[in-house]
């Protein structure tokens, strides 16, 4: 196992277990997926496209919006921790992990393909340079590529690429423990087949009878592209009554999304067997603290 100089993990470095040795009796294995967008930055408040190439630290706001939603998640038991590895993301995530009641968390891992999207030339501008070279070119600003950017397809690869590492290690990692753990509440009635039961805006929403969660702190058009993603071509259940306006509307700074996840053991590797959207893009957890998109 390598860690980088701030003694964090990269997931594509990590040594997947062997299958003798975590070999499960589960035919299925659940485990939920809580996303949260980085605090503010300056370039947030301040309208600048960041991308990949600008990694600036959080805001004064932004630390603010971390700590808030480290206290509103401070009692969820996180067995696993993943973040971008630019500055915004991990700064978020150590603070959300402070927060926790638990003493001994789980290692950060940081993954590159966690990163905000690569806005190429237009990394530093306003958005506003982004939607006239949009115009400019005839398309709309959410489906424009500037010269030296990443396509929304690309962005959605390097999600399933996150997807397949996340659903092995889940499996290898967790699914004995899962199966030796003592039975928790069931589900809300719905959530079996298929409708998720409104959220009552408690951190614990969807959690119910769920033995592994997995924490992801990564970057706006990122979490946009995943959710999409998540819901459109894995065709994920969705809560009662949501709006498809409001599941991909932009996440604000510390936005939280969640979804739940049913695997089974195939002989090609982990296999979907169901997907389900419990909330996307809360942020109550932010009171009166600005939520800059």
């Amino acid at each position: 196992m390598r860690c980088d100089a701030r003694g964090y993990v990269t997931l594509s470095r990590l040594k997947q277990p062997g299958s003798t040795q975590h070999r499960s009796s589960l035919t299925m294995f659940t485990f939920s997926l809580t996303l949260v967008r980085h605090g503010e930055t300056q370039y947030n408040r301040d309208k600048l496209l960041q991308g990949q190439g600008v990694d600036t630290p959080l805001s004064e706001t932004g630390l603010q919006q971390a700590d808030a939603v480290g206290r509103y998640l401070r009692g969820i038991t996180f067995n696993d921790v993943f973040a971008s590895d630019l500055q915004r993301a991990v700064r978020t995530a150590e603070i959300i992990l402070k927060n926790s009641t638990h003493s001994s968390g789980p290692e950060m891992v940081l993954e590159p393909l966690l990163r905000e999207r690569g806005f190429g030339v237009a990394e530093g501008r306003p958005k506003d340079d982004l939607k006239n070279m949009a115009n400019a070119a005839g398309q709309s600003c959410r489906d424009y590529t500037p010269p030296g950017g990443e396509t929304l397809d690309q962005v959605k690869l390097r999600f399933k690429k996150f997807l397949k590492v996340l659903f092995k290690r889940m499996l290898d990692e967790h699914c004995r423990s899962a199966a030796d753990a003592p039975a928790r509440a069931s589900e809300p009635e719905g959530a079996a087949n298929g409708a998720e039961a409104p959220g009552s805006g408690a951190a614990d929403d969807g959690l119910l009878g769920v033995p592994v969660h997995a924490l992801v702190v990564s970057h706006g058009a990122y979490i946009r592209v995943a959710v999409k993603h998540l819901v459109e071509d894995l065709k994920s259940s969705l809560p009662a009554g949501v709006k498809m306006s409001q599941l991909f509307s932009p996440s604000p700074n510390t936005g939280v999304s969640r979804f739940v996840f049913t695997l089974s053991r195939g002989e090609g590797g982990p296999v979907l067997a169901a997907c389900r959207c419990v909330f996307t893009n809360r942020k109550d957890h932010l009171g009166k603290l600005p939520a800059a998109e």
